[in-house]
């Protein structure tokens, strides 16, 4: 069936809540980030029966939208193309890929695979709060392996405002040694959240050279000197740089990646949203730039991440949120990797 059959009906409005497996603790420049939440998902209907569902990416005027043809509001192949439904980017891909039968990363075109490597990217610094310090890092690096994670991402810049910067280096050091200790065969990636200087950067990666990691994400604020300064201390032999999640530029972010000097970019899949990402994407692939969407929050952000990983490709590894929305089977893991369902659209039910 075509989507130029069908008419929208109603959007209404439901709220989803998710859970994290345990309180998440601080970040380098932020405080406790509790046990989950609730979010405003969009349930978008036609006259037809069919329905979509999602997460919006702003505030917008649903009113504006009922009674549209469904084919003037989003094109399979590009995706949204009206302004005014820009806020339902996912409910309105949910519903076009149910009303067409396929799941959404096959309506972006099954570049990649549905079975989607996945990262914790749950551990905080939950040792500044707890007795045990430290053996809480271990505790919940055991908890996220056992939720079914191979690979980790690890807080970091504990000096930026809660430790002394000395005290809080030599901590973060010690957490990704840790880390590495624990698990040999992991990809081991870190995000100081803009909390490192130039200085202490150097002092962490020369501590942890033999540590291998992954990719050091947003070591500090986006700025061109800084990033060929770490260029030339990385070569292109050590972890990749990835950044682009906080107030992205986007002309800046692909003149980054354009430079050589970007090797994942970070943009939020909410934020950037996913018809926004169909567009990037091969500017990206032109850089030789990876992508891997930013998707902490919610694990319905996970899943957003997996169906573009699965269908634009060139995302090799996906953040996970280590956790699950109330009333929905959201996503489970086999051995680190997510694996997309072939049901239509997202793939997932309200209850």
């Amino acid at each position: 069936m075509t989507l130029a059959r069908h008419v929208i009906r109603a959007v209404t409005t439901t709220e989803i809540g998710h859970r994290y497996v345990r309180p998440v603790g601080r970040n380098s420049f932020r405080g406790d980030h509790g046990s989950g939440g609730t979010a405003t998902a969009y349930v978008v209907e036609t006259d037809r029966g069919a329905t979509g569902w999602g997460l919006p990416l702003s505030a917008g005027d649903p009113a504006r939208l009922v009674g549209r043809n469904l084919a003037e509001l989003i094109d399979p192949d590009r995706g949204v193309i009206d302004p005014a439904a820009e806020f339902l980017d996912y409910p309105l891909h949910d519903l076009a890929a149910r009303i067409l039968e396929v799941p959404v990363y096959a309506m972006l075109g099954s570049a990649g695979t549905p079975r989607v490597r996945c990262y914790s990217g749950g551990i905080y610094f939950d040792d500044l709060d707890s007795p045990t310090g430290i053996e809480v890092i271990r505790a919940n690096l055991r908890q996220d392996y056992e939720f079914g994670f191979r690979d980790f991402k690890l807080k970091l810049g504990r000096g930026y405002r809660w430790m002394d910067p000395q005290a809080g280096l030599e901590r973060d050091i010690e957490v990704t040694r840790l880390a590495r200790e624990l698990y040999p065969d992991a990809d081991i990636l870190v995000d100081p959240n803009d909390g490192y200087t130039a200085n202490t950067l150097t002092a962490y990666l020369g501590a942890v050279e033999d540590c291998r990691l992954y990719w050091i994400e947003e070591p500090f604020a986006e700025r061109w000197e800084d990033f060929r300064f770490l260029r030339d201390l990385l070569g292109t032999s050590g972890p990749k740089i990835a950044d682009g999640e906080f107030d992205p530029d986007e002309e800046h972010i692909l003149k980054l990646a354009q430079e050589g000097l970007l090797d994942v970019a970070l943009m939020d899949v909410v934020g950037h949203g996913l018809t926004a990402w169909r567009r990037t994407m091969p500017k990206l692939v032109e850089a030789s730039t990876e992508a891997s969407p930013h998707a902490w929050g919610d694990p319905l952000k996970t899943l957003y991440a997996a169906h573009l990983a699965a269908g634009l490709g060139n995302i090799p590894i996906v953040e996970g949120v280590p956790g699950y929305n109330e009333g929905t089977d959201s996503y489970t893991l086999d051995e680190g990797h997510l694996i997309l369902s072939d049901r239509p659209g997202f793939g997932i039910e309200l209850a």
